[in-house]
């Protein structure tokens, strides 16, 4: 799943990069109120976190701004301002979560989960779509039971279908998922994984809508898995 960071401190946004990826987020970082809204149009994020305190502005001039254009992204805002007013404050601006410096990796994660949880509108962490099932913490995923290994994109992509059942997304917004700004793509990737996701998942388990672009499959698609696919890098 795709994070905008917006954080102006180089050392914490590095920090929030690193522990990010180890669960499998793609970040994309920038420092400014002007770089951040460049990037909102670049790529398409799942969620956004957002500091205050940048160079050129107040972080909740943004929000608002956004809220009043009608982008629903998720927004958790990261910020050492930890009176109550300034928590109040963000909220009503439109913020849908507010965590205070310092803070711990583990719990911006599990909040950065449960935005996506909601946003999603499911009530439990478990995704379950027919027999298959993900763990969105332990990062494992079955099929009646049985595992499957799945390499880290696969994973990605698979999580970006299972968090929006009933949507068709395009190519762009599957590549956004998967993706940081500055990565290299080539031009067959995202075919690739689409590719070994129906191998080991079955051929329905996707969708493709010519045109449009793609679609979870009905799970009945779901097959199980015959043989183990390729370790996680």
């Amino acid at each position: 799943m795709h994070v905008l960071l917006i954080e102006d401190d180089a050392l914490v946004a590095s920090g929030i990069q690193a522990g990010l990826t180890v669960y499998d987020f793609v970040v994309d970082h920038v420092a400014t109120l002007a770089e951040a809204r460049s990037a909102m149009e670049a790529v398409t994020s799942d969620v956004v976190i957002l500091d205050r305190g940048l160079p050129d502005g107040d972080g909740l001039a943004l929000l608002e701004a956004w809220r009043r254009a009608g982008v629903d992204t998720p927004v958790l805002i990261l910020t050492a301002r930890d009176a109550v007013s300034d928590r109040i404050e963000g909220l009503h601006v439109g913020a849908d979560d507010y965590l205070v410096k310092p803070f711990d990796l583990d719990e911006l994660v599990a909040r950065l989960q449960a935005l996506l949880r909601r946003a999603a509108g499911r009530s439990q962490a478990l995704i379950e779509h027919g027999p298959l099932s993900l763990d969105p913490v332990s990062r494992e995923v079955s099929v009646a039971g049985r595992p499957v290994n799945l390499s880290r994109r696969e994973l990605v992509l698979l999580e970006a279908f299972l968090q929006a059942p009933r949507s068709i997304l395009s190519a762009s917004q599957l590549k956004d998922s998967l993706y940081g700004l500055n990565e290299e793509v080539e031009s067959n990737a995202l075919n690739v994984h689409i590719h070994h996701l129906r191998r080991k998942l079955g051929s329905g388990v996707i969708e493709t809508l010519r045109g449009l672009g793609y679609r979870l499959g009905p799970p009945v698609a779901v097959a199980p898995p015959h043989r183990r696919g390729a370790e996680r890098p």
